[in-house]
């Protein structure tokens, strides 16, 4: 499975699903979105394995995303879920910051655990290599590439101006022919970044912006499923009107009709949490930054149920689809920086894939 294939699903609603499967990493990355370190919380697995346990080739998403933290030192629960999404005819993508890469060999049960995922992807930037010198990430990753398995690069650097990522995409090409893609985006003012990096000030629009983060579920280190991928609601507290369910007690088929069905969640995909609140909170609910609006939405009982009435139009599905369409279109050049935007295509060998067409379920 191609960095394309994955990027060519990712508007399709509940096409995905990312698994946090714990918060706990052994680096110590000062750009960190998700501030690990590895005395952070760890939870049980048995939700996420109930979770995918309950797919079946009837009812699933795609794919499913392993991530963290940092996956890999839970080998034995990703070996479990790779085998129950793969009974089920899932494909399962794994994210990794590479820690493993220290040693000279590979640990043997995680060596079996990639050797059995769709794709693998391995952040690399300025500040990994701090931690993981870059010709040991690029031994493990050799080994893959020769080995078969799908791969691609996660690339982060302060702006599209950074001399960083220059050096390090023309290295990663040279050392792997042009066989390897990259996503290449900037640090975010997330995690442990926000000590240290100020980003611009945020423009407020009140016209209408789709949410292209709500297109995925994520299922957060305790097994809480929510309906949005921003770090600050995978952390908690989570809004009501965010929060699916619980993978202890509630199965993929509930949770994922909530999430296609829900007028506040379809909203959101096609307008946008600040033209909900400017148009349907009566000025109740302040725009003063996309996600932080989108957090009080619940504040405020008539909004949904205005949002409910809007969304029951017959014309909305339409609406959805064609803003679907559209977003599948512009997922790439909105979270990958524009220079950079076509090394996402390196080694795919079918040809370009054709746009998201598949209807939104429900």
């Amino acid at each position: 499975m191609h960095l394309l294939d994955i990027l060519d699903l990712r508007q399709v609603p509940a096409a995905g699903i990312y698994l946090s499967l714990t918060r706990r990493c052994p680096l110590s990355c000062a750009h960190c979105s998700t501030n690990s370190t590895l005395t952070s919380e760890e939870y049980s697995g048995e939700p996420f394995l109930r979770l995918v346990e309950g797919f079946t080739p009837a009812n699933r998403p795609e794919l499913i995303v392993l991530t963290g933290g940092e996956p890999l030192i839970r080998p034995r629960l990703v070996r479990g879920l790779i085998d129950r999404a793969h009974a089920a005819g899932v494909k399962v993508v794994l994210a990794s910051g590479m820690f493993f890469a220290r040693e000279p060999e590979v640990p043997r049960l995680i060596a079996d655990v990639l050797a059995d995922v769709d794709h693998f992807t391995c952040s690399l930037d300025i500040f990994h290599e701090q931690q993981v010198e870059r010709k040991a990430v690029f031994r493990v990753v050799r080994d893959l590439v020769e080995r078969g398995t799908q791969t691609s690069f996660m690339v982060i650097g302060l702006n599209e101006q950074d001399p960083y990522l220059s050096d390090i995409t023309n290295d990663i090409r040279r050392s792997f022919d042009d066989r390897v893609p990259m996503l290449v985006g900037t640090v975010g003012a997330v995690g442990r970044a926000k000590t240290w990096l100020n980003p611009a000030d945020a423009i407020i629009d009140v016209g209408p912006m789709p949410c292209d983060l709500a297109a995925w579920p994520v299922v957060t280190y305790d097994g809480t499923m929510v309906a949005c991928c921003n770090q600050g609601v995978v952390d908690g507290p989570v809004p009501p009107h965010l929060r699916l369910g619980h993978c202890a007690t509630d199965d993929w088929q509930s949770m994922r009709e909530r999430y296609v069905t829900s007028p506040m969640l379809r909203a959101l995909r096609v307008f946008g949490p600040e033209y909900i609140a400017h148009h349907f909170s009566d000025g109740a609910i302040g725009c003063d930054g996309y996600c932080s609006t989108c957090y009080r939405l619940s504040d405020e009982p008539h909004v949904a149920e205005r949002i409910a009435a809007k969304m029951a139009r017959p014309t909305m599905h339409f609406i959805e689809q064609q803003v679907m369409n559209m977003q599948g279109k512009q997922f790439v050049p909105r979270h990958n920086t524009r220079a950079y935007a076509d090394l996402i295509k390196l080694g795919y060998e079918t040809g370009a894939p054709q746009p998201v067409t598949t209807p939104i379920p429900g």
